[in-house]
């Protein structure tokens, strides 16, 4: 009698799926304490801290920055070791030029959106971000804030915009989270954050291409720049 697939795969030896590593716990945890604000751009982070903190040895926690410094987020330093990775005004000021610019050039080319799925990917973004300001999560919201900003851009139905767009990801998140933690500390609360977003996507449904490049020029990224004298590592000099 004939062996049916399903009954053939119980014959294969187990392939047990591990639980989430402690160095990948711990990696994600200090990811989320970057992108929450919770570490700035340039504090170090101090192992005997950190192990007291998470509970764990040395071994996986060097592991884990050792992720974190592959992502961009953390760097090494002589004589200061691991610290969060360093943003000068200048690496700010270039960051969120560029992006601007990128998405600019996604509105012209992408607005009126021809394809309606594309708006599909915006949405559910938007809704990650909505989702994560009901938790008062920071770190999530600056996840999804990328995930929508990205999303934006892929309405233009252009794949090396995107790609050019998407690597400057980690550089971004980073941004992200000081523009983010900046806000929320003066002026703006997280749901302030969701619905600057939300009234961006309602323009862009409305296929009104002038009114939605009038408000990404006001989006926050003027605001940020001014503010963000004094809060980054390294005022004035790259690096």
């Amino acid at each position: 009698m004939a062996t049916s697939a399903g009954a053939a795969a119980l014959d294969l030896p187990p392939r047990p799926i591990d639980p989430p590593s402690v160095v990948q716990l711990a990696a994600d945890a200090i990811r989320s304490m970057i992108l929450a604000g919770e570490l700035r751009p340039g504090d170090r982070l101090v192992e005997e801290r950190l192990t007291a903190l998470f509970g764990i040895s040395r071994p996986p926690l060097r592991e884990a920055l050792r992720l974190l410094q592959h992502e961009g987020l953390v760097v090494r330093a002589a004589r200061r070791g691991a610290m969060v990775a360093p943003l000068s005004e200048q690496d700010v000021h270039e960051i969120v030029t560029l992006r601007h610019a990128y998405e600019r050039l996604a509105i012209e080319l992408g607005v009126p959106v021809l394809d309606p799925s594309r708006l599909e990917r915006c949405r559910e973004a938007l809704q990650s971000m909505a989702d994560a300001a009901h938790r008062d999560d920071r770190a999530a919201l600056v996840e999804a804030s990328f995930s929508f900003h990205l999303a934006v851009v892929a309405l233009a139905g252009h794949r090396r915009l995107e790609e050019a767009y998407r690597s400057l990801y980690f550089q971004m998140r980073l941004c992200m989270a000081l523009n983010t933690s900046i806000r929320t500390e003066r002026y703006e609360t997280l749901q302030d954050n969701v619905e600057r977003h939300r009234r961006l996507l309602e323009l862009i449904e409305r296929a009104d291409q002038e009114a939605v490049l009038a408000e990404l020029q006001s989006h926050g990224d003027t605001t940020f720049l001014a503010q963000v004298q004094g809060q980054t590592t390294c005022p004035g000099k790259v690096g």
